[in-house]
């Protein structure tokens, strides 16, 4: 079972990615991309959408990128999730047309969704870039980085 799109998960990456890596200057989306295995044009408008969710930053000019607009402790899971959600890009499908649907299967579907957002938003980037470091994710890290403002 999915709960989270790709589109999703790759934002919380994202963040997390530019939380550790934007000092002392910003992530390019030419590195993140390469971090991550894609294309830096398919990162572009999510690193878009999360900057007018004023989750991050764009830094304009020769070493320009991105970074976090405000500490990451004050970012949470849900809040990155929603940005990557509210553009519309998750809905690739039509949706189906069912009074089943409409009335039965939707609202527990969307009630599902809000507690699933409720867990995430006890999640903040701060406690992911935490857990990446013990993990060891980026090896070029070292492990007692703190860059908390």
């Amino acid at each position: 079972m999915i709960l989270l799109s790709r589109r999703s998960q790759l934002a919380i990456a994202a963040v997390v990615d530019v939380a550790l890596h934007a000092r002392p200057t910003p992530v390019a989306a030419k590195s993140l991309a390469a971090r991550h295995h894609l294309p830096p044009r398919h990162l572009e408008t999510l690193l878009q959408t999360l900057v007018k969710a004023g989750i991050l930053k764009g830094v304009r000019g020769p070493r320009g990128g991105y970074e976090l607009a405000k500490e990451r402790r004050r970012i949470t899971a849900g809040e990155v999730v929603r940005a990557a959600m509210a553009d519309g890009a998750e809905d690739i499908d039509p949706a189906p047309e069912s009074r089943l649907v409409e009335q039965v299967v939707q609202p527990l579907v969307d009630k599902a969704g809000q507690n699933f957002l409720a867990q995430l938003d006890a999640v903040s980037i701060d406690d992911l870039c935490r857990e990446s470091g013990e993990k060891a994710v980026f090896e070029d890290m070292p492990s007692g980085s703190d860059f908390t403002i």
